[in-house]
């Protein structure tokens, strides 16, 4: 009794798994290095738009040789920026500074979305550990479900007193998932945070991947083997 041949269908089958297993490992390895060239590349041209305008033709370099070169915007912003600072950190530019800075302060509206801004800025680019250096576990939005949040500092002043709680409070940030710019700023007994071990980019990594990337591939229960040598 001879065999049935096996139909063409069922021997392809074997064939288009290896070609999809194939594109699906080709688009995970490609797929993060084009996301980030693409943004990378986005945000150079939004600097250059935004900045290019304000420079004399006669400083473009598309003028002498044709072509719109990418990046030119950025580095005059660098050297733009630094210059300001070094002008900021003298005895002239820090009179300048304070005499703008009192007439915004004279303007009804104006100072107060400067001092807002001006707020944020030196909270975010000031160079301090202390800011952002530990992740935690934080009951919300009620107990029993954790979330991720980030301890900022200390709650201060009338913050602290107004909690009735005797121990120390604590400002955390809780941020959203995607999108982790995002998010709650809240005042919380330090009694009720669980300090993790894993670091503040690997807790950042769990909320953008909505807890699709673990600190720790190959055992999730246990930190990254390298913070426990380094500790």
């Amino acid at each position: 009794m001879s065999a049935k041949p096996i139909p063409d269908s069922r021997r392809r089958r074997p064939a288009f798994a290896r070609l999809r297993a194939n594109f699906l490992t080709g688009l995970v390895v490609i797929a993060p290095i084009g996301l980030t060239i693409w943004l990378i590349w986005a945000v150079i041209g939004w600097v250059d738009g935004f900045v290019l305008p304000f420079v004399p033709n006669r400083f473009k370099p598309e003028q002498y040789i044709g072509i719109n070169l990418r990046g030119v915007g950025v580095i005059f912003f660098f050297v733009f920026t630094v210059l300001v600072g070094w002008v900021a950190k003298g005895y002239i530019g820090r009179a300048i500074l304070r005499l703008g800075e009192n007439v915004v302060n004279r303007t009804p509206i104006v100072r107060s979305v400067y001092s807002g801004l001006k707020q944020i800025a030196e909270t975010v680019f000031a160079q301090s550990d202390s800011n952002f250096d530990t992740a935690v576990l934080i009951e919300y939005p009620r107990k029993g479900i954790w979330a991720i949040a980030f301890v900022s500092t200390d709650a201060k002043g009338e913050i602290a007193g107004a909690i009735p709680a005797s121990e120390d409070k604590a400002a955390v940030f809780l941020p959203t998932t995607p999108n982790p710019t995002s998010g709650f700023l809240l005042f919380v007994p330090r009694s009720e945070l669980i300090e993790l071990e894993m670091s503040v980019e690997d807790a950042a990594k769990l909320v953008i991947s909505a807890g699709l990337v673990y600190p720790n591939a190959k055992d999730p229960a246990q930190p990254q083997s390298g913070r426990i040598a380094a500790e």
